[in-house]
């Protein structure tokens, strides 16, 4: 369950996390509009090890897709998903796969290890690991008595 706030009731959550930009949408000969953005769905979990990505890309391959990390504080996902060649003798009866380039952005907090990011792709789902530093535990408070 996320401690996020929902929105307007239309179950789109507030991230201050992320930092979404996608092109121009793809426009269908059926008048509507799509974006590849709309299938760039991302999870990101957090376990004792590592921050975990995992973003639903069905239909691409590896090489379409791009994984960056910008200065050493955001992680940069994108791609492009393209246009089906169409053959003239083709006769199109409905079109709803959606086509263009899309980019999630994420602000990684400041206990990643940016030098040990790992990225697979299996079965048109992108996994990114970053593992974590560990980080110096609390101070322990002792406290003492005051004599006298």
């Amino acid at each position: 369950m996320s401690l996020i706030p929902r929105f307007f009731g239309n179950n789109k959550f507030f991230d201050p996390f992320s930092l979404d930009v996608w092109d121009h949408p793809f426009t269908f000969p059926s008048s509507s509009s799509s974006s590849a953005i709309a299938n760039a769905r991302v999870d990101w979990k957090e376990t004792a090890e590592a921050h975990v990505f995992k973003a639903d890309l069905p239909g691409m391959k590896k090489e379409e897709v791009k994984v960056e990390i910008e200065d050493d504080s955001v992680l940069k996902i994108s791609g492009e998903r393209r246009v089906e060649k169409e053959e003239k003798q083709d006769t199109w009866h409905r079109m709803e796969r959606s086509s263009g380039g899309f980019s999630r952005m994420f602000r990684l907090p400041e206990n990643v290890k940016m030098d040990q990011v790992k990225a697979s792709m299996e079965n048109g789902v992108l996994t990114v690991t970053l593992p974590k530093v560990e980080m110096k535990k609390k101070a322990q408070v002792k406290s003492i008595n005051i004599s006298g």
